[in-house]
């Protein structure tokens, strides 16, 4: 009612001032000219407030010409036949014109409304094929839905096992405290009650009256009225989000159909986010099975064979002591056999380690590294800042990135010198490994660094290879230190 008052008035206040330019130009223009000036005010109401003011201000202006100026003045009911179809011309014509008018602005203003749908839809895939993180998704999709929607606040709320609800994201117009992190009780009327009890989309005309902690919060916040949405993900209800205002008027119809649009995308977030976090347990679980073996492996070397090894070396010493010092022949075949024990002990020693140091298991991933420093061929410039004992699965992955760094900097780059550097920053463990051999390295050739980009990512760690020919090879590997087991 406010806008179509507010539109009569403008109407009238517009007629008003043609009639006066009329007035100053009625001397020298002849009177049917006249007429036409009051479509300068027909097609501007018809744009701005639609068809039937347009009417309305189209016999207005005839009206007041027909007084004012058809001949004879302020004579309405003598107006001659050449006037009269003059007028119901221009009436026709303010009509027509004024219908026109108001169809091309609202298609004018569909066309805008679907431009910016698209636009914010597409902003939102974007995000979901780049793999952001979804909070950043849930943040983004509630701005764009409460921005499309024309509303003063939204939200986005996950459901918990517990009959609550978690505030994931939120937006406003104006600066309000929303409720985010945090769960909270579905114990008054709200959009996620009601959406969780239908699974479909609502409405809420007004929050006067109603208890529990989201109506208060309503109240607070001045919203008059509110309209919300399921996310469902992978056929199950995972949350809802609500646009609302503190206008008294309605949201459009179409606005669940537009929310709907949305939720889609935070579902596929979701279940990507889902998918890849399944995938990387499941990587997890290999890599931790792989390294059980090899703990299982290396203590069956250590206990067994090597023990075996051992003991029959000190045999043959004890035979070769045995016998007499005229058997010069028997002595050094005994001699070569016990020789021989030791080399296949020392080969088994350095195996076992390859497979699993028991120095790593033992003393942690500062000395094993200081370890694998020592028996390099190449001189190794070793910076350690990392004190203390780290989780079991990130001192392991780190022990193979550095070894097999130093092992690809012997067997392939053809360095003098390599630098490893180790440090524990930002609640990261940040390794790397320069060489200034010949370069040429890739995650794509060979199985020593796919095997070790998939241990890392494993981890939720990344890994960065800059090798250019001539330039020698840096493996860069960072682990995540929070949220590891020991």
């Amino acid at each position: 009612m406010r806008r179509r008052s507010s539109g009569a008035l403008a109407a009238v206040i517009a007629v008003a001032a043609v009639t006066g330019i009329a007035q100053l130009l009625e001397p020298y223009v002849d009177s049917v000219s006249l007429l036409m000036l009051y479509l300068i005010v027909v097609l501007p109401v018809a744009v701005i407030w639609g068809t039937a003011l347009a009417v309305g201000t189209s016999l207005l202006s005839v009206a007041v010409y027909a007084i004012l100026f058809a001949p004879p003045p302020y004579a309405l009911h003598l107006i001659d036949a050449q006037n009269a179809v003059a007028l119901g011309v221009f009436l026709i014509t303010a009509v027509v014109v004024g219908t026109l008018a108001s169809r091309l602005q609202r298609t004018a203003q569909i066309s805008e409304r679907l431009t910016e749908e698209q636009s914010a839809l597409r902003r939102v895939a974007t995000l979901v094929a780049r793999s952001v993180s979804p909070p950043e998704v849930f943040e983004a999709v509630t701005r764009e839905v409460g921005l499309l929607c024309g509303a003063d606040l939204a939200r986005m709320e996950r459901y918990e096992v517990d009959g609550t609800v978690t505030g994931v994201a939120a937006w406003s117009r104006v600066p309000v405290h929303l409720t985010v992190g945090t769960r909270i009780e579905l114990d008054g009327l709200s959009v996620a009650r009601e959406v969780r009890r239908s699974g479909e989309p609502v409405r809420l005309a007004s929050f006067a009256g109603e208890t529990g902690a989201i109506a208060r919060e309503a109240r607070g916040l001045g919203i008059r009225s509110s309209v919300g949405c399921p996310i469902v993900v992978s056929g199950r209800l995972w949350g809802v989000i609500a646009a609302s205002t503190k206008s008294d008027e309605r949201f459009p119809d179409k606005t669940e159909a537009q929310i709907a649009s949305f939720t889609e995308l935070v579902a596929t977030a979701i279940e990507n986010a889902e998918a890849r976090s399944e995938l990387r347990a499941s990587r997890a679980r290999i890599v931790a099975t792989a390294d059980r073996t090899r703990r299982r492996i290396e203590r069956d070397l250590h206990d067994g064979a090597q023990q075996q090894l051992v003991a029959l070396a000190l045999q043959v010493r004890a035979v070769q002591a045995l016998i007499p010092d005229g058997a010069g022949e028997a002595r050094g075949e005994l001699d070569r056999i016990a020789d021989g024990l030791s080399e296949a002990l020392d080969e088994l020693r350095e195996m076992a380690r390859g497979i699993h140091p028991a120095l790593l298991a033992e003393l942690g991933l500062v000395p094993a590294i200081k370890a694998l420093a020592r028996r390099s061929p190449q001189a190794v410039d070793l910076d350690v800042r990392a004190d203390g004992r780290l989780p079991e699965s990130i001192e392991v992955g780190a022990y193979y990135v550095v070894a097999e760094a130093l092992t690809n900097a012997a067997k392939h780059s053809g360095a003098d010198s390599v630098a490893v550097s180790v440090e524990t920053r930002d609640d990261l463990l940040h390794i790397a490994v320069h060489d200034d051999g010949v370069g040429g390295a890739d995650f794509a050739r060979g199985t020593g660094l796919a095997g070790l980009k998939d241990r890392v990512e494993a981890l939720g760690g990344r890994i960065f290879l800059r090798s250019a020919p001539g330039d020698g090879t840096t493996l860069n590997a960072e682990f995540p230190l929070s949220g590891q087991g020991g």
